[in-house]
């Protein structure tokens, strides 16, 4: 017993408890939101490249 708590492994689970289905849902969405960002994170440097250098050369 510590500080006068006993730990009781039969006590079911705090906090919200996702079924199956919502884990695989939770899981498409995550894969969805990466994939996404990958291609604007894709976009992004593709454009960089197209304007090549110039992009280093401004006035400040």
């Amino acid at each position: 017993m510590i500080a006068g708590i006993v730990m009781d492994s039969k006590k079911p689970p705090q906090g919200i408890v996702l079924t199956p289905e919502q884990k695989k849902r939770q899981r498409e969405r995550s894969i969805a939101i990466a994939l996404a960002l990958g291609v604007l994170v894709l976009l992004f440097f593709a454009v960089t490249m197209v304007k090549g250098p110039i992009v280093l050369h401004r006035p400040l």
